[in-house]
């Protein structure tokens, strides 16, 4: 490969939530002696950052003045082209674009446009964890319509019970992730279209979260919500951002796309209210930086790498892990890991389950935020030595001790 997915990164002491909060409390607990801890829980990666980032940022340093700015022209052509290029996007301008401190941000501008705190919202459960901290924060009922798993065990969205929820509540908002975080799964475009014409039966506008939309594997292809209708182009605010597919969380920036003028002026005066959800100068470059051609060359080996290591980690609990049971993700790089079987063949508790992990270094997440009764979350966006590494750790002192 071109690109370095190999190296073993110290983050230790650099600012890293991943490794340096462990032990603090709301993160997994610190390893004991002996061992290194393997950070398999924040969705955030262990890889060197693409150059391009890098350089793009450095070269802006070279001038020393941060002042007042406007987004340059290269920000929005660099969207244009990433959406074209990788989700076949045709028609997008400028106006469309919108930009938003991170997507969590986003989601609640687009909400607090459209519904009064106190409303009920529609998503789906399981469900990503900051939808729950950042829309129960902002005021607003989280009303859950679970997905189910087909014989297959493929999660797929229940239609009817999604049409219920929203009848019975009155429910005219509803937040959805494409792809969906935590369960890993890719829509398929007929699914997001029988998804979607639920939504205009019941007038529901809706808040498409696809921040993980490049991080696809093999196999699988991302189609952006907006694109199954003419309906969807006019009825979704989509929020979008480099940073889970590049790692530069702590950069801040993401953007909307609104093609609605109608939805676009609503969201834009309500995110401009609080007079901060405005673009970082050096993280418009390090998006810049980011959508360059080298930039699609380094997310189709980041695609690459996390199949491999999903392959690994899939077969590996098929054949070693009695007890634990997952759906193979075709997107993101976690992994949701159903440990109900495990804990009452060995008479555990999932906290001792996960206790026992963190004890070997192996800081994987509880899955029960995001709505999994007996749930972990394994982010596996680290080189393929130290994936295999966490699952031997795991093999011998945990599932099979």
């Amino acid at each position: 490969m071109k690109y370095d997915f190999t190296s073993i990164l110290d983050r230790r002491g650099k600012d890293a939530t991943a490794v340096d909060a462990l032990g603090n409390g709301f993160a997994p607990g610190a390893p004991k002696e002996g061992f290194d801890a393997i950070p398999m829980w924040v969705a955030d990666m262990n890889f060197p950052v693409l150059p391009t980032i890098t350089q793009a940022i450095a070269k802006r340093l070279e001038s020393p003045t941060f002042g007042y700015f406007a987004p340059r022209p290269e920000y929005y052509d660099s969207i244009i082209r990433w959406q074209e290029k990788r989700n076949g996007v045709t028609g997008l301008t400028p106006e469309c674009i919108g930009y938003e401190n991170g997507v969590l941000g986003g989601v609640v501008s687009a909400l607090m446009a459209f519904a009064a705190p106190g409303d009920s919202v529609l998503l789906h459960s399981p469900t990503y964890i900051g939808f729950t901290g950042s829309i129960t924060n902002a005021g607003y009922r989280i009303v859950h319509s679970p997905l189910k798993q087909d014989e297959n065990g493929v999660w797929r969205m229940d239609y009817e019970d999604m049409d219920a929820k929203l009848k019975q509540n009155k429910i005219h908002v509803a937040v959805m992730c494409n792809p969906h975080n935590p369960c890993g799964r890719v829509w398929e475009r007929w699914e997001l279209e029988k998804a979607m014409e639920v939504y205009k039966a019941n007038d529901c506008l809706v808040i498409s979260d696809e921040i993980w939309s490049d991080i696809i594997l093999t196999g699988h292809k991302h189609t952006p919500t907006q694109s199954v209708s003419e309906d969807a182009k006019n009825r979704t605010v989509a929020m979008y951002a480099p940073s889970k597919t590049f790692n530069l969380a702590g950069l801040i920036g993401s953007y909307h796309i609104i093609y609605n003028p109608y939805l676009r002026d609503r969201v834009l005066a309500q995110s401009s209210k609080c007079h901060y959800n405005s673009m970082n100068v050096l993280s418009m470059y390090a998006l810049i930086g980011a959508y360059q051609p080298e930039g699609y060359e380094w997310v189709d080996e980041l695609c690459q790498v996390i199949t491999g290591n999903v392959d690994f980690a899939y077969n590996y609990i098929k054949e070693h892990f009695d007890g634990i049971t997952l759906t193979k993700p075709e997107g993101t790089y976690m992994l949701f890991l159903d440990c109900s079987a495990w804990c009452e063949k060995h008479g555990k508790t999932l906290d001792e389950l996960l206790q026992a992990g963190w004890d070997v270094g192996v800081a994987w997440q509880d899955g029960r935020p995001f709505h999994g009764e007996c749930a972990i979350r394994m982010n596996l966006a680290l080189p393929l030595s130290r994936v295999q590494e966490a699952f031997h750790r795991l093999d011998q002192y945990v599932i099979n001790a």
